[in-house]
């Protein structure tokens, strides 16, 4: 067939700022694997005690997950929560309960739905859980721009916020569609691949783009 445009060059991925790659120390052996099952079993028990100490002091906070260091010297609980929440109690209660360091971690509802997992409307994994590294901004003129229906529940995500895949599909400084670069004021490179209109041959990330510079 006739090649109508080619895919635009992806910016290399990136891990968040301040964060240092995974080292992989050697391979699991046996005893190793045994005691990540012990650390899951005691993951789900302290989710379900913690979860349980919540609503007896009634603290305005949602627990999303627990985890445990491998040495086993912490357990870190993450949540949600509108404002801040004293928690003070609760740890002393965890702590004398289960003997180790308690750390307590607020996260975002969209750090919450990367954790948890789960399908968009889309049918396929939430982005967040696969390949975003990071959650960029988005608004609600994003979807002005492609036209979208303003209806908030097609519009929103499993966490209640616009869905980062509006910026997917943002038309460029010529009005082509998929071959912009996620900028609210698009991109009006010439120079894309294929004539598209797109960042170059660098692709967006690479700071070849004339509107964003990224």
């Amino acid at each position: 067939g006739t090649a109508v445009r080619a895919i635009p060059a992806l910016a290399q991925r990136k891990l968040p700022p301040g964060a240092t790659p995974p080292q992989v120390i050697r391979k699991a052996t046996r005893a190793d694997v045994v005691t990540r099952m012990k650390h899951e079993q005691r993951e789900r028990e302290a989710l379900r005690i913690c979860q349980m100490k919540i609503r007896e002091r009634g603290l305005p906070m949602k627990l999303t997950r627990v985890e445990q260091l491998f040495d086993g010297s912490r357990l870190i609980f993450y949540y949600t929560a509108e404002g801040r929440v004293d928690f003070r109690e609760l740890v002393r209660d965890l702590a004398s309960h289960f003997r180790v360091r308690i750390e307590m971690r607020q996260i975002g509802v969209r750090d919450e739905a990367r954790m948890l997992g789960g399908y968009g409307p889309c049918g396929r994994p939430l982005c967040c859980t696969t390949f975003l590294q990071t959650f960029e901004p988005v608004s609600i003129r994003m979807a002005k721009q492609q036209q979208l229906s303003l209806n908030p529940s097609k519009l929103s995500g499993m966490c209640g916020r616009l869905k980062c895949c509006l910026r997917y599909e943002l038309p460029n400084g010529k009005g082509v569609k998929h071959g912009g670069c996620a900028d609210e004021g698009g991109c009006g490179n010439p120079t894309g691949p294929g004539g598209s209109g797109g960042c170059g041959s660098g692709g967006c990330g690479a700071g070849e783009c004339g509107t964003c510079g990224r």
